[in-house]
């Protein structure tokens, strides 16, 4: 691209710097010594691409490789895509600021469903077609990964492969196939027949699916060879793992400014809402001093002066205390601020809220999900009301008086008694500080409720649960505000509107393509913003396309139904799901995954927390 050109366009965009490249630790090369350029892209801005760690593992696991090439691409706002389709300039990598059309491989992470239309249009503003099918031999192979890639199938027609799982190596592998496909003169199918059959890769275009008079899954059947199932791929020792040894350090300021260092990989909960605790099993820990070289080579390679400790429930741990002790031997002497997000309320102790004290400089934040036992119950939270106000009440003793409760709206089996319950809890929480002689004086208390919309998920026990409608969200979102009596209080929620268009998607099927190609060209895009979302928009492609969204979200589904994704394999069996989700209804939990296996399937990797301690009692 011109220089003069690229200066005058930035001239006129809010924050340039989204789109300059140039940053300190960002990887240059000479594109005529690699033989594969690969274009990942985040579907959404700058600020919010640049804070997710998955794309900064795997930017520096591709560029590693002396004859592989990866560039960033993120999706411009209105204004700098207004300049580009003015001055005829196609959607480019930072690096090198080279049109992305010109690459071997285009590669999207899918973190949430309301990214699919951004999908779309950064294909566009690329030049490349939006259907697998329209691209010829010349085009790009686009690719796509993340935890929505558990259910492809509402991108299957825009997307030519799909890594499930954790992609260090098998993305690799299929470069390297790529490469000896292009050596041989392969065709593009050759290619794709071929990636087929590496563990963790799915081709969607290899599979035909079939549907009941009902609306359906009958079958989905493999074609030319592929496998019936496809499973995910994992990392099973994260001590030999790859990890960056350097980030990129932003030039504006991104969502979560500082450095991060994953401590392990997977969740013991078994939170029956929560599609993340299900497909990263099993659990897999880092050792403390892994972990603790690695944040300190983070720490020195990007003068940042925070550094959070990243998993699903960090408190969860084993060897908390011990790498605490490493760090902090360091980090306060650097004056580095370490963090510590996901805090479990019922492993939350006098001891680590000294430790986090000393390096903490925000409030704690807790997830009870729901306001009475009953319903913490139905949901597997395995925590009661007891720990819930010791863990606060320790957090007051130890200087705190803040405190950030999250809480979901609109799970299976809620009652009105339930949301007020929310009220109630938060409440007696505000009583509690007050009440408590040793607690630190001349401070007001404040204890904010967020309270988020209850999505069902694949891979979870409650996939089979129907999403309650817009009408009676909004109703129960009232009677909780209603219900809070306390100043002290301050409540935070969401609109439903997107929420329910991510339950569509979320268990949708491949009928949603034309769904999501007619948004998109009636102008959906950046659908996870409230400022750009238009509801009336996407019921209108609904009714265009002759597609019923309440078929995916406001029905009961059987178990005996097949589901869109049921040949995608996260090692996470059908009947572990009926059985937790049977047991939901009951009001029954299942310990933890330390404390027995309930043989949800994920043994099957022969790694991690599955068998270090095998109890086998269902």
């Amino acid at each position: 691209m011109d220089n003069n050109l690229f200066e005058k366009m930035l001239s006129r965009v809010q924050k340039p710097g989204r789109y300059c490249g140039g940053e300190i630790n960002s990887v240059v090369k000479d594109k005529s010594k690699v033989s594969v350029r690969f274009a990942f892209c985040f579907p959404d801005t700058y600020e919010i691409g640049m804070s997710h760690l998955g794309i900064k593992i795997l930017y520096s696991v591709f560029n590693e490789r002396q004859d592989i090439w990866c560039e960033r691409v993120f999706a411009p706002l209105d204004d700098m895509a207004r300049e580009m389709k003015e001055n005829g300039v196609p959607l480019f990598a930072l690096e090198s600021r080279d049109s992305i059309r010109d690459f071997d491989f285009i590669g999207f992470t899918l973190q949430y469903e309301l990214s699919y239309t951004n999908v779309l249009y950064m294909l566009d503003l690329a030049g490349v077609p939006l259907r697998s099918a329209d691209r010829g031999e010349d085009a790009p192979i686009v690719v796509a990964g993340g935890p929505c890639a558990c259910n492809a199938e509402p991108l299957a027609d825009f997307i030519d492969i799909f890594f499930l799982g954790e992609g260090e190596k098998v993305d690799l592998e299929v470069i390297d196939l790529y490469k000896k496909c292009r050596e041989q003169g392969k065709s593009k199918k050759e290619f794709l027949d071929g990636a087929a059959k590496i563990e963790g890769v799915y081709v969607p275009s290899l599979y035909e699916v079939s549907y009941n008079a009902d609306g359906t899954v009958s079958a989905i059947t493999p074609l030319c060879g592929a496998p019936a199932t496809v499973k995910k791929r994992i990392e099973n020792d994260m001590d030999k793992a790859y990890y960056p040894e350097k980030f990129i350090v932003p030039s504006v300021e991104i969502v979560h400014d500082r450095a991060v260092e994953e401590i392990f990989r997977g969740c013991i909960r078994g939170c029956r809402f929560c599609q993340a605790g299900y497909i990263y099993r099993p659990v897999r820990e880092k050792s403390p001093d892994v972990i603790n070289r690695q944040a300190r080579s983070l720490i020195k390679s990007t003068g940042y002066d925070e550094i959070s400790l990243s998993s699903l429930s960090t408190s969860d741990y084993r060897r908390l205390e011990e790498l605490l002790i490493k760090m902090l031997s360091w980090c306060e002497d650097e004056k580095v601020s370490l963090s510590l997000p996901s805090l479990r309320i019922d492993n939350f102790s006098e001891e680590l809220l000294e430790k986090v004290s000393s390096v903490r400089k925000s409030g704690l934040t807790f997830a009870p999900e729901a306001g009475t036992q009953r319903l913490r119950d139905v949901i597997n939270k395995n925590i009661t009301e007891e720990e819930i106000m010791r863990s606060c009440a320790t957090a007051f003793r130890g200087g705190y008086s803040a405190v950030k409760l999250y809480f979901m709206m609109g799970l299976p089996t809620e009652t009105d008694e339930d949301i007020v319950g929310i009220a109630e809890l938060a409440g007696r929480i505000v009583d509690l500080y007050y009440s408590l002689p040793d607690r630190k004086k001349g401070m007001a208390v404040s204890v904010t409720v967020s309270v988020a919309n209850f999505v069902p998920k694949p891979f979870t026990p409650f996939e089979f649960e129907p999403q309650i409608s817009r009408e009676e969200m909004l109703r129960r979102q009232a009677l909780l505000k209603e219900s809070i009596k306390s100043r002290k209080i301050i409540f935070n929620y969401h609109e439903n509107r997107t929420s329910f268009l991510e339950g569509v998607f979320a268990r949708g099927d491949r009928r949603l393509a034309d769904v999501v190609e007619r948004a998109y060209k009636s102008g959906c895009r950046f659908d996870g913003w409230d400022e750009f979302f238009d509801l009336d928009k996407w019921l209108a492609a609904f009714s265009a396309c002759g597609v019923d969204p309440l078929f995916y979200t406001a029905r009961t589904r059987d178990y005996g139904e097949k589901a869109p994704w049921s040949h995608l394999d996260y090692a996470i069996s059908r009947d572990f799901l009926i059985r937790e989700n049977k047991k939901a209804h009951e009001g029954k939990t299942t310990p933890n995954c330390r404390e027995q296996c309930s043989l949800c399937g994920a043994n099957t990797f022969g790694e991690g927390v599955c068998f270090e301690k095998r109890k086998t009692v269902l």
